[in-house]
């Protein structure tokens, strides 16, 4: 697949994993960029978008100056998993951080854990909240995607796509101009404290 250009700008995620590093994968450092979450959810999006942003800001507050240390993390949402697009959220959020659900890996000789490391209904004041699991510090983040509207042309233009009756040029520029969109967010307001929310 060929991606838009500007997934490749997108700031990149760097985190170490110490069971991959046992299990000989490599030294354990693993980076993780844009693409990588839109392969894993088949799209591209403002949720995917969110996903990754308060996932980096979320492990870069945790571990400043250093890598964030993958399957030491939990990760709490409000929502039930089957809830809106929680599951897409979710997912996104467990390839970064190692988080998972009950299906995931039971450890070894109770080391390694990732099982039930990724809880839904929480009573949390924000989107998602982060723990580290060795110090117990913690953060909340709440994504604003509303502060960066879609343009009236897309919105003009998508009755039709979902419809089926736009034809091949007007379901071109509903990509370009959706893509447009998620640059914005990702590209644009980066590091914009508005997007973004992280308090602990």
């Amino acid at each position: 697949m060929n991606f838009p250009e500007f997934f490749a700008a997108v700031p990149r995620l760097t985190a170490y994993d110490p069971l991959a590093e046992l299990l000989g994968a490599g030294d354990g450092i693993i980076e993780y960029g844009y693409a990588d979450v839109v392969r894993l959810a088949g799209h591209s999006c403002p949720t995917v978008a969110g996903a990754y942003l308060m996932t980096h800001k979320a492990l870069a507050g945790l571990y400043p100056g250093a890598h964030p240390v993958r399957g030491e993390v939990r990760v709490e949402l409000p929502a039930a998993q089957s809830e809106g697009t929680t599951g897409v959220s979710a997912s996104v959020i467990g390839l970064l951080t190692g988080a998972a659900g009950e299906g995931g890996f039971k450890g070894l000789a109770g080391q390694y854990a990732r099982r039930n490391l990724l809880r839904f209904g929480a009573a949390i004041d924000g989107d998602l909240r982060f723990t580290r699991l060795d110090t117990g510090a913690s953060l909340v983040t709440t994504y604003h995607p509303e502060i960066v509207p879609p343009l009236p042309e897309m919105r003009a233009l998508m009755p039709a796509v979902l419809s089926g009756t736009a034809n091949a040029a007007e379901r071109q520029e509903f990509g370009r101009l959706w893509q447009m969109r998620v640059k914005r967010l990702l590209i644009d307001h980066f590091d914009d404290p508005a997007l973004v929310v992280c308090r602990a």
